[in-house]
Parts: C-alpha cells; structure tokens; sequence
C-alpha cells in the first residue's frame, strides 16, 4: 500500500517529492500558528510506516503493520513545510528479521526527524512498529 492513499494521509495533505512532506495550511496550525502537534505526528507516523515498506519490499502485502507506541519530542516551533526523514539501525533492522523469520511476527523501532524550510528539526522520534505475518491472524 502506498503511504499516501490512507485516507487520513490524505486528509492531512501530507504529500511525497523524494521525501515525505507537509505544507504549512490554516487548517493544520494550532492557537499560536504554527502546525499543530497532531499534524506533524501524523508525518512522523506516516515517515516511519514508509521507512518499513522501503527497507522490505519483500514483505508488501504480506503482512500487518500496527504502530505499537511512540516517543516524540518537539523541538522547535513548526512555521513552514516540514520533511520527514525516517531511518532503521542496522541491528534494528536485523533483530526485527530473526524475529520474523523464527515467529512469522516481530518489532522494530524507526527513528524520525522533522525538518523545517531552514533545516531546523521541529521533532525527533522513535515509532515502534508490531509487524504480523498476514497469514498467522
């Protein structure tokens, strides 16, 4: 599944041009108008979920990702379109495969970045990923 065609994606405006990207919109900002906590979660979730699917393609359609939990920090204020950029350790990365292999399930950490029009980060991020083989539901 492509990302950007989960509805509430789409909803958001949250766009891809190599990365994933979301513009600054009235109905995105909060009561100090910047970009609301929730919308720019929204990307960070939504980076980590294609970070999965880029670093197993293997796996497309053939199993159930569930976002387990997640830590965020915000950093700076959001003024301007933000970019996520979402990336695996190698251990993560090879742990989440033993596991996968030997229980057909496993879970893996995705670390987050959001980055302002000036490269400043807005948000860092760990989203933890519960990945089920389709077939064992």
């Amino acid at each position: 599944m492509d990302v950007l065609e989960i509805p509430f994606v789409k909803h958001v405006g949250i766009e891809k041009d190599g990365e994933l990207k979301l513009h600054v919109r009235e109905e995105l900002t909060n009561h100090i108008q910047t970009i609301h906590a929730s919308a720019q979660f929204t990307l960070g979730e939504t980076a980590s979920g294609a970070c999965l699917m880029e670093e197993f393609p293997q796996y497309k359609g053939e199993v159930i990702p569930m976002l387990r939990s997640s830590t965020v920090k915000y950093k700076s204020p959001a003024t301007s379109t933000l970019r996520a950029k979402a990336s695996l350790t190698k251990e993560a990365k090879e742990k989440f495969l033993r596991q996968f292999k030997r229980r057909g399930q496993g879970v893996i950490a995705v670390d987050v970045e959001l980055f302002d029009e000036d490269g400043c980060v807005t948000i860092e991020g760990e989203f933890i990923w519960f990945v089920q083989d389709s077939k064992i539901i």
